[in-house]
């Protein structure tokens, strides 16, 4: 049995190593003959985690591990031992289910596939009788619009937040006018963070003609090039330190506000959720005793424009009191929305 730098064996399991030791498990029992390397490689992570897992397989679960000198590669001397199943629990069994139904979400990019299988050859060996799959059709993720990508676009992008590497694409405007005939500009940005906002892809990155950080919809970029030019990462990239303390999707502004909105009737789901950390609700009286007519939502945000999409998603039972800045677009904004009413 060869073990790189002659790694000694786990006493005990980690919970975070059980996934892990069941894939080295699926790799051996299918014949592959992999080797520490490139278990490491494939499952990512690294060399002496794998290592330990291998010795503790062989030492600790009886696992009849031999290493092939001329595949150089490992494998099983008895053909048929897989690892039983009672080594992952309930809670195991589920969390990797639910991780498997939660690649829905990401259905229509190129690393579900891959994904998807790694998960479920992990999850195969762990089936039993007395533990099956019986969430899948218990535990739900309900379909939601698509939003379709390039694999070229995906690739390039990771590609060059992997090797912080400069790339240009062709982007197209969010100008108004005919979507059909919307404009497409040239753009050459550093890529930073890949940011998952309501099913859509975007690209936080710094774009050297503008000269600042933008977001950029993947689903909109055509003509990607990786350049062979590298930049180097500032030390406030980071996405999370721009958005601020609020909720609202990826988009956000420069300027800070302090928001107050009134809801009018049952406002329970607007309670149940956290819109900001420094968030307050105060409740507004009925003209009965006892009786609540609303609410007053109050936080702070950099966020005017998605703070402006949430209140008129709640037309006509919600309206802005402060800023002024909100209160006078919510008015233009209900004020074209009535022009295409006919009575």
């Amino acid at each position: 049995m060869i073990y790189i730098n002659d790694m000694q064996p786990r006493k005990s399991l980690p919970k975070t190593a059980i996934p892990r030791i069941y894939f080295i498990d699926q790799e051996i029992a299918a014949g592959r003959y992999p080797n520490a390397p490139s278990l490491a490689k494939k499952y990512e992570t690294s060399l002496s985690s794998i290592n330990r897992d291998i010795a503790y397989m062989r030492d600790m679960l009886g696992a009849p591990i031999e290493y092939d000198f001329f595949k150089k590669g490992f494998y099983y001397t008895e053909s048929t031992f897989r690892l039983p199943a009672a080594y992952a629990t309930a809670d195991d069994l589920l969390a990797l289910g639910m991780a498997i139904n939660l690649m829905e979400l990401y259905k229509d990019t190129p690393i579900h596939e891959a994904a998807l299988n790694l998960l479920e050859s992990i999850s195969t060996p762990l089936q039993t009788e007395k533990k099956t799959n019986w969430f899948k059709d218990r535990i739900v993720i309900p379909k939601i619009t698509p939003v379709k990508m390039d694999a070229d676009v995906w690739n390039s992008i990771v590609n060059g937040l992997k090797e912080n590497r400069i790339i240009t694409f062709n982007y197209q405007s969010n100008e108004k006018q005919n979507a059909q005939e919307a404009s497409f500009h040239e753009r050459r940005v550093h890529p930073y963070q890949l940011l998952f906002d309501k099913n859509v892809w975007y690209l936080f990155a710094y774009d050297e003609d503008k000269k600042q950080m933008r977001i950029f919809a993947l689903s909109r970029i055509a003509d990607i090039t990786l350049t062979e030019k590298k930049f180097t990462i500032p030390r406030d990239f980071d996405y999370r330190s721009q958005q601020g303390a609020s909720y609202f999707g990826i988009f956000y502004g420069i300027k800070t506000y302090k928001f107050i909105i009134e809801i009018k009737g049952d406002s329970r789901w607007i309670q149940e959720r956290t819109w900001a950390d420094d968030q307050k609700i105060k409740i507004i009286k009925g003209e009965k005793r006892g009786e609540v007519s609303g609410i007053e939502l109050s936080f702070t945000s950099n966020q005017i424009d998605k703070v402006l999409d949430f209140i008129m998603s709640l037309t006509p039972i919600a309206k802005p009191l402060a800023p002024k800045e909100l209160v006078a677009r919510w008015e233009e904004r209900i004020k074209e929305a009535a022009k295409n009413v006919s009575f």
